[in-house]
């Protein structure tokens, strides 16, 4: 076994890493950019090396810092984790030139799976069914529009797809022919940014999919086993969300005759280590399946095959690339599901956001795990991927996990990070989840995304008691006239707290000491008693006779609460009179709709557009939204430039109207 091994990851896989090393003995060396100084997995590392500035070709994606830093360290060997440089032979063998061991399959077998081309040749070489579709690495976009025309297995929808790389980057669903040119643009572009490598195939789109994988093991002994399946069909912008093992589609026949495809797959390039075979069954024939790709790695939801196997993969991986052999195939337990936490906005289409945790509740309890990579203090930024943590549960049966699963996103609370917390609640209460009747398409189709427009009239008192509670606080050292508690001779007077959420209003009267009782109107509504307490770090109220507490946090400005899986982030508002007649400049402003960089700007200033013309590109976290115009009109102001970080809603152009253009 291996002394010291350097992680060349971050974030929750990193951290989930070092706990097995640890439990192992085997020391641990993490490395880092300039953005993740002060991350978790930095300090949780027996030691760690910067590797670079923040921009991942610059530090996650270089192989000589990385490599530079294990031969510095004295490392023995490398776990590139997932993501990054994991699927890259070039690194495995750079690792392997300088003496390191590469935790992973051999380069060639990573070469093979890598390009999803030449993976599909190779395992329907192997006699294992695949999707049908087109693409070859010399292929221009106009000979793939070519290759459509004349194809007798592809009529739209067709599904566009990276032959390198994963995690849904550079998909696009293309439901018309005359999609086709700008769609292909935009997977090459986000290809090749992901990636660095813009080779796309196109397959026909499987109706009402779902999405089944199977989790392999081989060692270097000839030893191929697989472990079970695990359901992924539940998804955004191709991106999973819930996963679960078993699936509730398969029984144990299909079970088996999936997994046996799946090692085939893999004897084929004579893989070693742990690997997934990812399958699609269409909905309406749930009895075939299709290969869809392979993964040479570790998967993001490999935490619910481990406690339905009672097994710890990592650990497996380790023992392969040291060159033990495996043994049988455990027994299968009750039933394990994985809700992914990611840093991003529902509301908003899934957009990802960002800030700093100021704020932190992870579960605990029977069945429950989290893998995660926050702690109080970390900058969540728009340079890597949104995913923040997982919480998983097992349960001896799906009902109790999916319950268990349930309780413990409600008992999690990340403040100064908007995050999707509340959405997999709802998700999990949709009627086709409980039923395990999932299609790749059901989180579009069926879940609405929360209505922010109302904010809970607890949340908005308990925003104004906290106000009230902190000058309170302040008065009993400073000056008590500060004391915001309407302090008159005779009746106390009312005073009002104003605070935007989620771009609506909202306000509350108070009256009284919050700490000893008071009074509070919330809106329109009759005033009702309240009162409250810091209790250590959360806001403890009694409103109208109910105790509600809440995860609490305040940062410039802006009051951030947390019940129940749900979060609000209330910011102080002065009180804005309405100024007749310019009400039609209210949305000329084109603003970020996420943090990140501008990498495209498509107009100049003084250019006229027209409503749902592409602007921009911004990119954050490995995703592309293009910004349109919000009405036809004439680009009056441009402030956007190729390269420009930006924040959430900062402006970045202003539309004139075309009829104020008119009378002027």
């Amino acid at each position: 076994m291996f002394n010291k091994v350097l992680i060349a990851n971050r974030g929750e896989i990193a951290v989930r890493i070092i706990r097995t090393l640890r439990e192992l003995g085997i020391a641990s060396v993490a490395v880092y950019s300039d953005a993740d100084t002060g991350s978790r997995h930095v300090r949780e590392a027996d030691e760690a090396f910067r590797i670079g500035p923040p921009p991942a070709a610059h530090s996650y994606l270089n192989i000589d810092a990385i490599v530079a830093a294990a031969t510095a360290a004295e490392a023995d060997a490398v776990h590139p984790g997932y993501g990054f440089l994991a699927e890259n032979a070039r690194f495995a063998r750079a690792c392997a030139d300088a003496g390191l061991v590469f935790i992973g399959p051999p380069p060639e077998a990573i070469e093979a799976m890598g390009d999803k081309i030449a993976a599909k040749a190779t395992v329907a070489g192997a006699g294992v069914p695949v999707v049908p579709g087109t693409g070859r690495p010399d292929m221009s976009d106009e000979d793939l529009i070519k290759e459509i025309a004349i194809s007798n297995d592809l009529v739209v929808p067709f599904l566009i797809k990276p032959s390198a790389g994963g995690g849904g980057k550079g998909m696009r669903l293309v439901r018309s022919p005359d999609e086709l040119p700008a769609a292909l643009a935009a997977a090459r572009r986000e290809a090749r940014a992901a990636f660095g490598d813009d080779t796309l195939l196109i397959e026909r789109y499987i109706t009402r999919p779902r999405h089944i994988e199977i989790q392999v093991l081989a060692d270097a002994h000839g030893s191929v086993i697989h472990l079970g399946e695990r359901e992924c069909s539940l998804q955004r912008r191709h991106q999973k969300i819930i996963e679960e093992s078993p699936s509730p589609l398969l029984d144990a026949a299909r079970r088996e005759a999936m997994g046996q495809a799946a090692v085939e797959a893999a004897r084929s390039v004579a893989y070693t280590g742990a690997g997934t075979v990812e399958f699609i069954v269409p909905g309406d024939d749930p009895d075939q399946f299709y290969f869809m790709e392979m993964n040479t790695r570790l998967q993001v939801e490999h935490p619910v095959t481990e406690l339905v196997y009672g097994l710890d993969l990592v650990e497996w991986q380790l023992r392969v690339a040291a060159g033990e052999r495996l043994g049988s195939r455990p027994a299968m337990r009750g039933h394990a599901i994985e809700a992914r936490v990611y840093a991003e906005d529902p509301a908003r289409g899934f957009l990802p956001t960002g800030g700093t945790v100021l704020a932190l509740r992870e579960p605990t309890g029977p069945g429950i795990r989290v893998d995660s990579g926050l702690a109080e203090g970390v900058s969540v930024t728009s340079a890597y991927d949104p995913m923040l943590a997982k919480v998983i549960a097992w349960g001896p049966d799906r009902p109790v996990a999916l319950r268990r699963l349930d309780a413990a996103l409600a008992g999690t609370a990340i403040l100064g990070v908007s995050t999707n917390i509340a959405f997999l609640r709802d998700l999990l209460r949709d009627p086709g989840v409980q039923a395990g009747h999932l299609d790749t398409g059901l989180v579009e189709r069926q879940v609405p995304s929360a209505d922010e427009s109302h904010i809970p009239d607890d949340v908005v008192a308990a925003a104004s008691l906290s106000e009230l509670l902190s000058s309170e606080h302040s008065g009993t050292t400073g000056d008590p006239w500060d004391v915001a508690d309407g302090w008159r001779i005779g009746e106390r007077a009312w005073t009002r707290f104003r605070f935007k959420v989620a771009g609506a209003a909202a306000e509350a009267r108070l009256r009284g000491l919050a700490s000893s009782g008071a009074e509070a109107a919330v809106g329109g509504n009759p005033p009702v008693l309240v009162q409250a307490e810091f209790d250590n770090a959360d806001l403890l109220i009694t409103y109208a006779g109910r105790v509600i507490r809440f995860a609490h946090a305040k940062d410039d400005g802006t009051v951030w609460l947390a019940r129940d899986g749900y979060a609000w982030a209330l910011t102080e508002a002065a009180a804005s009179p309405t100024r007749p007649g310019r009400a039609a400049n209210a949305d000329t402003t084109v603003r970020s709709p996420m943090p990140g960089t501008i990498i495209a700007v498509h107009v100049s200033a003084g250019e006229q557009v027209s409503a749902g013309q592409p602007l921009l590109v911004v990119e954050a976290m490995k995703m592309e939204h293009t910004v349109t115009a919000p009405l036809d009109g004439t680009v009056s102001t441009l402030t956007a430039r190729a390269g420009q970080q930006v924040g959430i809603d900062e402006a970045l152009a202003l539309i004139e109207r075309q009829e104020l253009i008119r009378h002027a």
